[in-house]
């Protein structure tokens, strides 16, 4: 089979349907196993050579209201353990970085380094993901409460909200570092005139602003993402959604999940479960052996396929520990408590 080419993929992805997920996924792990050096030095380690890997029988589930292939049948070449974005270049083809996104690091940490060959392909797949679910940035106001991301350089999350911003077409759209009087005061002129309006915090920022200014946030959507990055003690999001809700006179919060790591996102509306773009798929492996599926419903590994990631990798094992479920969904119950441990130590030379 011939290598497809960068060009040829593109369109595949700006257009990406259920039905094509698999044939794309197949195009492009052929794409990286030819030109991503790192990935392909992987492959060859483990003995998974494009010809090698074949795609397992199909599984349909019939739901209500459709019919799903199970995530775990997709087309499911080896994942690359996510801790070589903090050792290696993780490039497929030969080009200059436009900017590189780099993940927040506790002191004595090492941050995680995703290089970016195109800015624009990247935020305006962040955009086709967030109106999958939401329709398009222009229609929201978009309040972006980040606080710990705008204070450092290089945050994907930050490279998103900044082009939703730069879209909406309402003037009160922005960033808010530690102006929570003026944050109250631009949410209750959202509310009072119902325009759609995203509060979009990480969440530590959103529990200090519930704190200070609890609020009847009715008819604004909430939604939490990024964790409590060192500032406060980590609780469950069902417990971090019980709070805000009770702070904010909500029956629901939604939630982002995102990482430097990848360029789609996958949101929950209300819950606990996360639905992936349409560039995404995500699966679950052993927690003792990255190369044996789970059944679904089952706790694991989250394994994710971004298609997204055309210019780096697309097939990556996170330290993530979650399920997936059988209509695609999935939910994210921690991280690995030895992450260091995980995955195939073979690329150790």
């Amino acid at each position: 089979m011939q290598t497809p080419e960068r060009a040829d993929l593109l369109p595949l992805l700006a257009d990406l349907d259920g039905d094509r997920f698999e044939e794309a996924a197949e195009a492009v792990f052929r794409y990286q196993a030819a030109h991503n050096p790192l990935y392909a030095r992987y492959l060859e380690l483990l003995g998974r050579t494009p010809s090698a890997i074949h795609r397992p029988p199909s599984t349909v589930y019939r739901l209500p209201s459709t019919v799903y292939r199970l995530p775990s049948t997709v087309y499911r070449p080896p994942f690359l353990p996510i801790r070589f974005f903090k050792t290696q270049k993780v490039t497929t083809g030969s080009w200059t970085p436009q900017t590189v996104f780099t993940s927040s690091a506790t002191t004595g940490q090492t941050p995680s380094r995703h290089l970016v060959c195109d800015l624009e392909f990247y935020v305006e797949n962040a955009r086709r993901g967030f109106a999958y679910f939401y329709g398009d940035p222009s229609e929201w106001r978009i309040l972006a409460l980040l606080p710990s991301y705008l204070e450092r350089g290089g945050s994907s999350l930050v490279a998103m909200a900044d082009h939703f911003i730069r879209l909406s077409r309402y003037p009160e759209s922005g960033f808010f570092l530690d102006d929570f009087q003026r944050l109250r005061d631009v949410l209750l002129s959202c509310r009072s005139d119902g325009y759609k309006t995203l509060l979009l915090g990480v969440s530590f920022a959103l529990l200090d602003f519930a704190e200070r200014f609890p609020m009847d946030l009715s008819g604004i959507t909430v939604m939490e993402t990024g964790g409590m990055k060192g500032r406060r003690r980590e609780i469950t999001r069902p417990e971090l959604h019980e709070m805000l809700c009770s702070a904010f006179q909500l029956t629901a919060i939604h939630s982002e999940y995102g990482m430097t790591e990848l360029f789609s996102q996958a949101y929950a509306q209300g819950g606990s479960l996360f639905t992936p773009a349409p560039t995404m798929r995500v699966m679950a492996t052993e927690i003792n052996d990255p190369f044996c599926p789970v059944a679904p419903g089952r706790t694991g590994v989250l394994n994710i396929i971004d298609l997204a990631n055309l210019d780096t990798c697309s097939f990556i094992q996170t330290e993530d520990v979650g399920k997936v479920y059988a209509d695609g969904r999935f939910e994210v119950l921690g991280r690995l408590d030895v992450a260091e441990m995980r995955g195939c130590n073979l690329m150790v030379e």
